[in-house]
């Protein structure tokens, strides 16, 4: 099967691209840069320049592949709402270059949009609509391609994916703890995040394409909900600094705009996911992977 990848270069994308090739998978991958294109050639996938801001240069690479796995997205958090727009725009754009060839088409969502639910998250839960978090309208955009008979599918990631080289969210939390000289959580700290490594996501992705289920909901979750205390505790304990809770404006002061996902409490299970694909999960989990990811360095 020929794959076209969004974000091919990227932390995930990059993990998706190294298994679908060991799995016997040709890869085309898409670039904006030089820079990402030579990381294409060097993983051995073919690559294509375009931009999320051009979704015709989108299209053109899906087109000459059999399956789609998008998960390109602007994390520029300063124009939030525009880049959601943007990533509706290029699932809209995939979804009609795909219609009635009953190719598979992949999108990436978050199970953070799916918060404060009390109980675990399940694949058949839906977030509340782009009008609550601009972020759903990628999953509503592809709601309403399968309900006009495209072969689309959503994949929601944990707030952390982790693994050697992880920029997210975890990385952001040891960059403050490190600038602050105190690693701390919010409230109680029993907020619970799920978890992923990027290497068992990636295997996630290539099941999806290949078994194509009746199931339209994924979740890649190994951990089912850390509780951030934890995470908080190990990232303290690793660079030997003090760990508080925070609560109102010192919470504020600690962790500025990432107070909204550090206050995040969305553990999710993934047995549906499971039970349609059979998909194992065999890495390191999140506290482990803070010493051997390099997160602590």
């Amino acid at each position: 099967m020929r794959v076209f990848v969004t974000g091919a270069s990227g932390f995930v994308g990059s993990a998706i691209v190294k298994e679908l090739l060991q799995a016997g998978h040709t890869v085309l991958g898409l670039a904006r840069t030089e820079h990402a294109a030579e990381k294409l050639t060097q993983a051995g996938a073919a690559v294509h320049f375009g931009r999320l801001e051009e979704p015709e240069s989108i299209v053109s690479g899906a087109i000459q592949c059999d399956a789609v796995i998008h998960t390109a997205f602007n994390h520029d958090f300063t124009r939030f709402q525009a880049n959601c727009e943007e990533d509706r725009r290029v699932i809209l754009a995939l979804g009609e270059a795909l219609a009635g060839s009953g190719r598979p088409l992949v999108i990436t969502s978050g199970i953070g949009l799916l918060n404060n639910f009390g109980r675990l998250i399940t694949e058949t839960d839906k977030p509340s609509g782009p009008n609550v978090s601009p972020r759903a309208a990628s999953e509503a955009a592809t709601e309403g391609l399968v309900a006009q008979g495209v072969n689309a599918y959503i994949l929601r990631l944990p707030p952390t994916v982790h693994g050697q080289g992880d920029h997210g969210f975890v990385s952001m939390l040891v960059g403050i703890a490190k600038e602050k000289k105190e690693s701390a959580y919010p409230g109680n700290g029993a907020n619970r995040w799920p978890a992923v490594h990027r290497f068992d996501a990636a295997v996630l992705y290539r099941l999806i394409i290949e078994k194509q289920p009746s199931l339209r909901v994924f979740h890649a979750v190994a951990e089912e909900g850390i509780p951030f205390r934890e995470i908080a505790t190990a990232i303290g304990e690793g660079l030997g600094l003090p760990v508080a809770g925070k609560e109102g404006a010192e919470a504020e002061a600690h962790f500025g705009w990432f107070k909204h996902f550090a206050s995040m409490n969305c553990a999710a299970s993934s047995e549906l996911t499971r039970q349609a694909l059979g998909w194992e999960t065999r890495e390191a989990g999140l506290l482990e992977d803070l010493v051997a990811g390099g997160y602590l360095a």
